[in-house]
């Protein structure tokens, strides 16, 4: 079993992107007893004994705490919970937050690894997007990093936006490759429930590119970072050698997490639990003396077998046939051979030391794949 992953919700942007489902607030002015609150949250946990080897801090915006708060929550982490030496740390930024001093905090409480909310590099599409960083920050903020000692560097794109030319995109591909990150997530644009996004496609005044421009940015994303050295190891997720990110691994191949924060989910190996998407409520119940859950849910081993072929398509190294054999109970070349060689032939499948693979082309159609 693989060491368990810890990740803390920062619940705080200083604006809200009209495409963004994640919990936060605009308003900071709870960010000290939200801080309080996470302190004690972490009394819950105190008799987790097992070190974490990754620490992830996401959200909202972590970039907008304050150095001291920064410093206060990491110090506060490492005295609550054990970590390996090697532990990798993430911190998520926005460009228009990152200073010189900001990036000497992070390197001094030990995180190794920033992710950089780039999105794009035409400041049309940002305005689009509703961020708060021009192209040029996004630009200056990868050098400032790699300048403060920064090695393991990530970048979020966006893809698939609407009115985006694929020249466009391909321009932000090209000056992201020119920075020589170690790590880039590449995201098409989804559209999630309850966000201006959402209301502005419901009422036909914004129109998403169609499936077939949909697959062109996917494969052509693809190939050009394959052709920069990147692996697609994700659907989403390329990187250098050796610079898959650690933490998000474990959302795919079952390994259990730790969750802080509101709305955090967290993932035993059985069960999963989620808090409640509120920091009033968050700051309010833990001062109580209770748990902020919202809820939980036992995973049977039916649910589990079904996640663990869902979220095996979706990436390069795909579904360990012994591992399902033996964990699960399925021999799914056995099981399910006419549809596997039908997918195979078509080349979304392919099978390999093992392992039941998704193709490029696979990845381009994961979740229909884990319907097999």
């Amino acid at each position: 079993m693989q060491a368990p992953g810890l990740y803390v919700h920062i619940p705080f942007c200083l604006s809200k992107c009209p495409y963004c489902g994640f919990y936060s607030l605009t308003d900071t002015s709870q960010v000290d007893d939200w801080l309080a609150a996470l302190r004690l949250e972490t009394d819950h946990y105190k008799n987790w004994t097992e070190p974490f080897d990754t620490l992830y801090i996401g959200g909202g915006t972590p970039s907008v705490l304050s150095c001291g708060q920064i410093e206060q929550l990491l110090a506060h982490l490492h005295d609550a919970f054990a970590f390996s030496p090697d532990a990798e740390i993430t911190i998520e930024a926005n460009p228009a937050d990152i200073t010189v001093e900001l990036l000497q905090v992070f390197c001094q409480a030990g995180i190794n690894r920033i992710s950089i909310g780039v999105q794009s590099f035409n400041n049309g599409i940002l305005t689009f997007l509703g961020r708060r960083h021009q192209a040029e920050q996004a630009e200056a903020s990868v050098k400032a990093a790699r300048k403060a000692g920064f090695e393991n560097i990530s970048l979020d794109l966006i893809y698939g936006i609407p009115g985006q030319a694929m020249n466009v995109w391909e321009s932000t591909l090209n000056q992201a490759v020119a920075l020589s990150p170690a790590h880039l997530s590449c995201y098409q644009l989804t559209v999630e429930k309850g966000t201006p996004l959402a209301t502005g496609v419901a009422g036909g005044g914004t129109l998403l590119p169609d499936e077939e421009m949909q697959a062109e940015f996917f494969f052509r994303t693809a190939a050009r970072l394959e052709d920069a050295g990147y692996l697609q190891y994700e659907v989403s997720n390329f990187a250098l050698p050796g610079r898959e990110s650690r933490h998000n691994q474990k959302y795919w191949d079952h390994t259990p997490y730790l969750g802080l924060g509101p709305s955090a989910h967290s993932f035993t190996g059985s069960e999963r639990i989620w808090n409640r998407a509120s920091v009033s409520s968050y700051i309010e119940e833990l001062a109580a003396g209770q748990a902020p859950f919202e809820g939980r849910e036992t995973l049977d081993k039916n649910k589990l077998r079904l996640e663990a072929l869902f979220l095996g398509f979706r990436t390069r190294r795909g579904i360990c046939l012994d591992e399902l054999r033996v964990c699960y109970g399925q021999d799914l070349l056995k099981e399910k051979h006419e549809a596997i060689s039908r997918l195979a032939a078509a080349g979304f499948v392919e099978i390999s030391d093992g392992f039941l693979k998704p193709t490029r082309r696979g990845m381009a159609v994961a979740d229909s794949l884990a319907m097999i």
